[in-house]
């Protein structure tokens, strides 16, 4: 097949090579330093499996900025662009993504149009009605950043918003480069796999958030967190996944997608879902209250990304505390390696570590590392058992 991607971050690029492994594939983006990056078989995001595949794997794939020359002769697009979620309208911004679909609509109508972008429920029938064609169809990602690749060849299911012949085509495309074989795939109408996609990250933020209430209970009231988190983990209906204890929920999609869900739940009543979002908002508070007490001279940032292997601190947890921390007047400085700039938001970031270890008083980090051992003793974290 002849395949066009546009978007190359985390979700374009994985499916990128998924894909050219068995099809001819054109990635488009609209940063050149990504288009070249991947056209010299380097990986311009933190991937192990990505920066593996590039370099040592013959896959038919390039890269270019030209939107139009992509789109021509493919027999499917598959758009990645991003869809933050805008504060004022309390929506998704999913623009470029109605973008891409005017532009393939009108130069290659004949197209399978793949959206991969995380979308409203509704968005799907809204672009056939709005452009007048059945060539659009959701398939939502679940795939985590630092292990995009590992995900899409290893996926828990596969999951197609259409349920027609087409849609079994599509899931056959995904699990053709797979390495896992026993892939469950749902195909379902689209409204219901926009639907998937939200719940699905809201339950996962709804688990972060519960397991981060426990522990803001433990941290009030002078109780060991981890006695009860181990003891109700045992229970085979709870698991002891997605338990450790962190600032709250961040990244590229649980803050959006929930309060997208929560958006669309405008004429539905509900309770749930303003908890969720809420509680991130309110373990925030907490915990900066927790760190503002100390009386602080000066608090260290240590790293903005939101776990580790990962380049991405966008919407990052930690980003909320110290925010509420500088609005208090206190000095904060920031160690973060991936930032490339002297200073973030009015704070000064620092490249020396240990010169960010001896201006702190205290320092705050979301998840423990053995570059901080011999300052321990300056360490805020909630971070109880040392993984992501």
């Amino acid at each position: 097949m002849n395949i066009a991607v546009v978007g190359l971050g985390y979700v374009g690029l994985s499916n990128a090579v998924l894909l050219a492994q068995h099809n001819h594939v054109i990635a488009v983006d609209v940063a050149a330093d990504r288009v070249d990056a991947v056209n010299a078989r380097l990986c311009p995001i933190v991937d192990a499996d990505l920066e593996d595949y590039l370099q040592t794997r013959d896959l038919d794939l390039s890269a270019t900025l030209d939107l139009d020359q992509a789109c021509a002769g493919a027999d499917f697009v598959l758009v990645a662009t991003p869809t933050n979620y805008d504060p004022t309208t309390n929506y998704f911004d999913t623009s470029s993504v109605e973008a891409v679909i005017a532009q393939v609509t009108r130069i290659n109508p004949q197209a399978i149009i793949i959206i991969k972008s995380t979308i409203p429920v509704g968005f799907t029938q809204a672009m056939r009605d709005r452009f007048g064609t059945d060539n659009i169809i959701f398939s939502p990602e679940f795939l985590r950043e630092g292990k995009a690749l590992h995900d899409n060849l290893h996926p828990s299911r596969i999951v197609v918003g259409e349920k027609s012949m087409l849609g079994q085509v599509i899931s056959q495309l995904l699990r053709q480069g797979a390495i896992r074989q026993d892939i469950e795939t749902v195909l379902t109408d689209p409204a219901e796999a926009e639907a998937i996609k939200l719940f699905a990250n809201t339950y996962l933020a709804m688990r972060v958030a519960f397991f981060n209430e426990l522990d803001s209970y433990a941290l009030h009231r002078g109780l060991e967190t981890r006695q009860i988190i181990d003891g109700i983990s045992l229970d085979p209906r709870i698991g002891n996944h997605y338990n450790n204890p962190s600032f709250g929920y961040g990244g590229y999609c649980l803050p959006k997608d929930t309060k997208q869900l929560l958006a669309n739940y405008s004429d539905v009543p509900q309770n749930m879902i303003t908890a969720i979002v809420d509680a991130n908002r309110t373990r925030k508070d907490f915990l900066a209250d927790q760190i503002i007490a100390m009386q602080p001279r000066t608090v260290g940032i240590y790293r903005l990304v939101m776990k580790a292997s990962s380049d991405n601190f966008r919407q990052s947890a930690i980003q909320g505390i110290m925010k509420r921390i500088k609005a208090k007047g206190i000095e904060v400085v920031i160690y973060e390696p991936t930032l490339g700039a002297p200073d973030f938001f009015g704070s000064q970031v620092l490249a020396d570590l240990d010169e960010f270890k001896s201006r702190c008083s205290v320092i705050i980090a979301n998840r423990k590392s053995p570059n901080l051992a011999d300052v321990e003793e300056k360490i805020f974290t909630r971070d109880i058992y040392g993984v992501d």
